[in-house]
This record gives C-alpha cells, sequence and structure tokens, in this order.
C-alpha cells in the first residue's frame, strides 16, 4: 500500500469537511441507561418489554427503523438519531444546529415520544456516568456483530474495556471547524482541557453495584482500556499537529473490524495501514475506520468532545453551552490555545491520575481542577448571547458550591442508593 497517499486521502477527508464561519454548528450525543424504577436494574436489549420491543414501538410512532437481520439496533426521526451500546444504553444523536435551543427542542420531542413507552413498563431513563447498580457479567451484548467483535478483541486489552463497553454512558459534543489551522486549535485546547471536564462532569458514584470510593470513574475506566485507541490522540501536542499527524495516528491502529456498509469481517491486529486502499476504498469504510479509535477528542467530520459522563436534563445542555462559549469564540479560543501550547500530553495524563485520587481538587498547571472548570465557565459565559447564557446557569451553580455530579449524589447517599440518584432519572414528559 501506498503510505503518503492513503495520509492524503485521510488528509483530503479532513479538508472536505471544513466549514466557513456562518455554517458553524454543535452537536450533541446523549447517552441513557433503560431501567426498572422500582429497582434500578438494567432492562435487556432482549424478551418482552426489552429494548428492542421499545424501539419498535418508538417505530410504530413514526420513526424509521434500521435494521441488523432481523433486529432492530437504531431508529431515524428528522435531524435525531437512535442508536444502542453495546450494553443497551439508549443513545439520543441530534443534527447540529446553530442555536442550543433547538438541540433541546429536539431532545424534548425523543423524552415525549419515548417516556410514555418506558412509563406502561415501569421503565426509565437514567443518566449516571456507569450504570448504578446491574454488573457488566448480568449485561448481554445487544446483537450486533460489531459489538461481538469489539468484545472479542478487548479480551486481550486493558482490564476496564468490557466496563466501557457495557457499564459506562456519556455526553459529546461536536463542532466544526474553519480550516486546518482551527482545526489544530480546537483539537489541541479541546484535548489540554481533558482533566477538567472529566473533573467537571464526573458522575459515577457507583461501580459495579458498590459505591466509587476515588474519583473520575470514567477517566479510570478509558485509563486501563486500549492504550493505543485511548486517552489522548497520539501526537496531538507535537508543534507538527494537523490533519497528517491525525491520519498517521489512525493509519497505525488495528481496525479491529473492516465495514464497507455491506460487509463486516474482523481484521485481528492487522493495522489500518496495511488493510485501507487508498485506490479502491469506499467513504463507508473510511468514516467506519475514524470510529475504530476512541480519544478524549476525535476528529470525524467534526471534532468530537467526549470526555463527560453522562448527566441528567439541564446540566447535559450546561455541556453544549460551555464547549460553544469556549471553541466558537476567537477571544477564548485564542486565550486557550495559548494555554494548550504549553501543555504536553504526560502532563495530561498525570492529571488525570491525580484526579481519580483527589477529584476536584487535583492540580493542573498550578490551579485544582476546580478552580478551572470556574474560570472556563465565566468565559463562556461572557462569549455567549443573553440567550443561551441561561444554559450554563446549573454548572455554574453546582461548581459555585463546589461540587461536581459526583459529589452531589454522594451527598444524598446516606439516604440510600434510590435516593442519591433519584436526581439522574428522567420519567416525565417536558414541554418544549
Amino acid at each position: 500500500m501506498d503510505y503518503e497517499k492513503q495520509i492524503e486521502k485521510f488528509a483530503a477527508y479532513f479538508r472536505k469537511h471544513e466549514k466557513r464561519k456562518e455554517d458553524l454548528r454543535i452537536g450533541v450525543e446523549l447517552e441513557h441507561f433503560v431501567i426498572y424504577k422500582d429497582t434500578l436494574k438494567t432492562v435487556s436489549y432482549y424478551g418482552k418489554d426489552g429494548v428492542g420491543e421499545t424501539l419498535r414501538e418508538l417505530e410504530l410512532k413514526g420513526w424509521n427503523g434500521r435494521y441488523e437481520g432481523d433486529n432492530i439496533l437504531g431508529l431515524n426521526s428528522e435531524n435525531k438519531t437512535i442508536s444502542l451500546e453495546p450494553g443497551s444504553q439508549i443513545e439520543l444523536s441530534i443534527a447540529p444546529q446553530r442555536n442550543i435551543e433547538d438541540l433541546e427542542r429536539d431532545y424534548f420531542s425523543f423524552l415525549n415520544d419515548i417516556i410514555p413507552i418506558l412509563d406502561r413498563k415501569n421503565q426509565g431513563l437514567i443518566t449516571t456516568g456507569y450504570h448504578p447498580v446491574t454488573r457488566i457479567q448480568d449485561i448481554r451484548l445487544i446483537p450486533k456483530k460489531r459489538y461481538d467483535y469489539m468484545y472479542e478483541y478487548f479480551k486481550t486489552k486493558g482490564i476496564h474495556a468490557h466496563n466501557m463497553m457495557k457499564g459506562t454512558a456519556s455526553v459529546q459534543i461536536s463542532i466544526d471547524y474553519e480550516s486546518e489551522k482551527d482545526y489544530v486549535r480546537k483539537f489541541k485546547t479541546a484535548s489540554a482541557l481533558s482533566p477538567v471536564l472529566y473533573a467537571i462532569f464526573d458522575n459515577g458514584y457507583y461501580f459495579e453495584g458498590n459505591i466509587w470510593e476515588k474519583h473520575s470513574l470514567r477517566a479510570h475506566i478509558w485509563s486501563n482500556c486500549d492504550d493505543d485507541r485511548c486517552g489522548i490522540a497520539k501526537g496531538t501536542f507535537d508543534e507538527d499537529f494537523g490533519y497528517r499527524k491525525y491520519a498517521e495516528y489512525i493509519l497505525n491502529m488495528p481496525p479491529i473490524f473492516i465495514s464497507d456498509g455491506q460487509k463486516t469481517y474482523p481484521t485481528g491486529n492487522k493495522l489500518v495501514r496495511e488493510i485501507f486502499d487508498p485506490d479502491g476504498y469506499s467513504i463507508e469504510e473510511l468514516e467506519h475506520i475514524l470510529t475504530m479509535v476512541f480519544p478524549d477528542v476525535r476528529t470525524k467530520k467534526y471534532i468530537e468532545i467526549r470526555m463527560m459522563d453522562a448527566v441528567p436534563y439541564p446540566l447535559n445542555f450546561s455541556a453544549a453551552a460551555l464547549i460553544k462559549g469556549l471553541l466558537y469564540d476567537e477571544n477564548n479560543l485564542e486565550k486557550l490555545y495559548d494555554f494548550a501550547k504549553d501543555v504536553r500530553e504526560e502532563e495530561v495524563l498525570r492529571t488525570k491520575e491525580e484526579l481519580v485520587k483527589k477529584g476536584l481538587y487535583a492540580e493542573f498547571k498550578g490551579k485544582t481542577l476546580l478552580d478551572a472548570g470556574n474560570y472556563i465557565v465565566q468565559l463562556a459565559k461572557n462569549a455567549l448571547s443573553e440567550r443561551e447564557r441561561k444554559y450554563l446557569l446549573p454548572l455554574e451553580e453546582m461548581l459555585r458550591h463546589n461540587k461536581n455530579p459526583y459529589e452531589i449524589t454522594r451527598e444524598k447517599s446516606a439516604l440510600g442508593r434510590k435516593e442519591s440518584i433519584s436526581w439522574c432519572v428522567l420519567s416525565k414528559t417536558i414541554n418544549a
């Protein structure tokens, strides 16, 4: 295979998806566990009242089903997409919008469709970073070939790779870039903020049925998953980072399996560069390869920011407002990029280790993560329009009281597990 030509094909894909300033949008992916309200145990994909049946009921409401064989594994409706994570976590992806209130409206529409269905089964959605009750040994993989291949591959990787697949849920924010220079600024800055975002959205108080006595379970799990494809993308903080460097990161990674939209087959430990034919590939194949790495910040046709635990509404939209206010405001972006240029990968990794031990009071570049969180919230607040500042209020208020979601649940834990995380349960429809 021609390595230079391979690099250029990926770089050309990244260039193709540059946007004009007036076309910049923000997107969200919001993951939820489906649980029984009385026990908080997970609802399986399978059987009567299972998640698969819930998807079929949504299909009857007008959503368009996506199937693998006879199994319904996802749905589309206008600019919303529902997909399932390996342990039946429901992920809602909302097409990128200019305004956060449009994302919010689509989220309300999703909740108003799914919650009445779940109510009839005494089920609900819960937005925590890790499943609060059910252990992964008791969670069956959904019937999706992709996840079978991943599960088998990860058997030889980090001790928490399977926990990542079945037991975690997150909020992910996607942003656009205008040019390679803009891409570099946003990618490096988001990566440099990684420990701060892990810390302020830490919502993993329970792990495998027990209290997690440390902090940032998400950071701990991802640090014990697969070092090659998780954490900080290799080369991020190099001076010459850009499209080429990210392409090389992808090309020197085993893709686990290849999918061209028609067929899927495992690839073992072969690297992408040994498989990817720059003269005979499909766009579906290239885009699939880009999804087979899981760093804190990832490149697809946009930049995806992936460090935040799942949190309940309206805190989930604080994440969108924060990222928009920081990375779509030129003054904030330049200020934070100046900071990011002095950050080294080993500093980020060391801080994430400290974060697991000390939580919000771990230090990064001379500041606690709590202070850094308060600082970036104020930066974002000053940059957002008055109409969008309101989305930051839940996050601002929480940090002002020296708390993150983990601490809120910890304080409530004396009341019992169910009561401690009741604030994370979504079981009512919301009026748009």
